[in-house]
């Protein structure tokens, strides 16, 4: 028997790295929706202005949280772990890697142009910060509107955020059939990247078609089990990609002569 080891091209060491580095990273300090699993056990985000501001005056640290924007820093992370990715397999399967990574890429850009986050953080500053009755009013209509094209934190996304988590798991469950084709990664990789993803898109269904009144059980166990699968799916993805950097090979696939 021979061993086939991994082709480490010394142009994209530094890539490996990084990518190694931000699914560690993605893995133990940051992942999507955190916000909403943060309703699991501090109760539901609020759905007006007032709560909002009362919120991010109050606890600023659950707030911001809860206006998903620690989101944002785990979307470049897992757009860093997809180039990376990208490049490892694309000798595997460059059309699908590449379909996969810039699908992945678009539905973060998409994420970041329609998030509310950003607005909300903004206009509760100012609120804070307003010294008369008029103002105040102004910025609380101003942040109504706001929450009217979606709700951080809570089942109403807003139609980019859905179109983005549809994107991002479908680049997710792409790469991860790559991944099981390729000769790099555990095949368990593989497997739980397709799992979240299923997760994902089943949540997804069910903001759809799934009456409220039995939606935040649903929803809660979906959005639970895929931040769980994607953390150990991180995990696997950095310990491989650092160990490609260091010339180690955690998986040898041998052949028969």
């Amino acid at each position: 028997m021979t061993e086939t080891p991994v082709n480490v091209e010394a142009r994209w060491k530094s890539l490996y790295l990084i990518g190694a580095i931000a699914a560690l990273v993605a893995a133990v300090g940051f992942r999507r929706n955190m916000g909403a699993e943060m309703t699991m056990f501090f109760g539901a985000a609020p759905k007006t202005a007032v709560g909002w501001f009362a919120l991010l005056q109050n606890n600023s640290l659950l707030g911001i949280i809860s206006l998903n924007l620690f989101d944002v820093i785990d979307y470049a992370l897992v757009g860093i772990i997809f180039l990376a990715l990208y490049v490892t397999l694309r000798k595997t399967s460059r059309v699908f890697a590449a379909i996969a990574t810039s699908t992945c890429l678009i539905g973060i850009i998409v994420y970041v142009v329609s998030s509310t986050s950003f607005k909300m953080l903004s206009l509760s500053n100012q609120y804070a910060s307003a010294s008369t009755t008029a103002q105040k009013t102004t910025l609380l209509v101003a942040a109504q509107a706001v929450l009217a094209k979606g709700v951080p934190g809570a089942g109403f996304q807003g139609v980019g955020g859905v179109v983005s988590m549809f994107l991002i798991a479908i680049a997710g469950l792409m790469i991860s059939v790559v991944i099981l084709r390729s000769k790099i990664f555990y095949k368990i990789t593989g497997y739980v990247g397709i799992l979240a993803s299923v997760f994902d898109l089943a949540y997804l269904l069910g903001v759809w078609i799934m009456p409220s009144v039995n939606f935040y059980l649903w929803s809660s166990a979906l959005v639970g089990g895929a931040g769980l699968l994607l953390m150990i799916w991180h995990l696997l993805i950095g310990i491989k990609l650092y160990g490609i950097v260091g010339h180690r090979t955690p998986r040898v696939v041998t052949t028969n002569e």
